[in-house]
């Protein structure tokens, strides 16, 4: 076995087959984090699955931590990347939380929120990660917010309500239900949220959608 701080002797920085070493140690890395938790996620631990020399890690990524919010920069861009195009074509509130609740599930069955949530977790006993991990859930906000905005732009509701304020709630409540099933293993009460929330959503449409008026006879 490897010990920790011995490199082998990589190729060139951006070369190829460096690339690919960085891929795998990332990939490693996400598995690590969904399967055995931020506390398992050790350079011993990545390493193995990713059948490479530990000091790698040390070598591409300066450490085990620099190689964690690696993963999660990676985690995040490629679900805001498929959330974009799933609501991509959301125009109502409605259509809004039943996108969300497809998306939830989806993370669920992956598990890539759960990369998210342990790294949060992890912060609470690393000095430094917290600030690193908040910056990265920054895109979500604004994601969030402007995919709020999108829903609700062309209705009265736009006017009155919130958007970063909600935005921000909501991305709270997502993660906060990722961890909650998590922890419990049953999904069915942060689902049974989204199906309370089509309720109201439609019934906010129906309440602010403007009432024709008759043509003079």
């Amino acid at each position: 076995m490897a010990k920790a701080g011995i490199r082998s002797r990589p190729a060139a920085q951006g070369s190829e087959r460096s690339a690919h070493t960085r891929q795998q140690l990332v990939d490693a890395a996400i598995e690590t984090l969904k399967t055995e938790g931020y506390v398992g996620a050790s350079a011993r631990v990545i390493a193995q699955r990713a059948g490479l020399n530990q000091g790698l890690i040390f070598y591409h990524f300066g450490s085990v931590v620099g190689l964690l919010l690696a993963a999660l920069d990676a985690v995040s861009e490629e679900r805001l990347r498929l959330y974009s195009a799933a609501v991509s074509d959301v125009t109502t509130p409605s259509q809004l939380v039943e996108t969300a609740e497809g998306i939830f599930r989806n993370d669920l069955d992956a598990g890539y929120i759960t990369v998210l949530v342990e790294m949060i977790a992890g912060a609470s006993s690393t000095p430094g990660l917290g600030p690193e991990v908040a910056a990265r859930v920054r895109p979500w906000r604004a994601f969030a917010e402007s995919t709020i905005g999108s829903a609700v732009g062309n209705s009265p509701l736009g006017a009155v309500l919130p958007v970063e304020d909600v935005s921000y709630a909501v991305v709270a409540l997502y993660l906060g239900m990722e961890m909650l099933t998590h922890l419990g293993g049953d999904a069915e009460p942060s689902l049974a949220l989204f199906s309370h929330a089509k309720q109201l959503a439609s019934l906010l449409e129906a309440m602010t959608t403007p009432t024709p008026t008759k043509e003079p006879t």
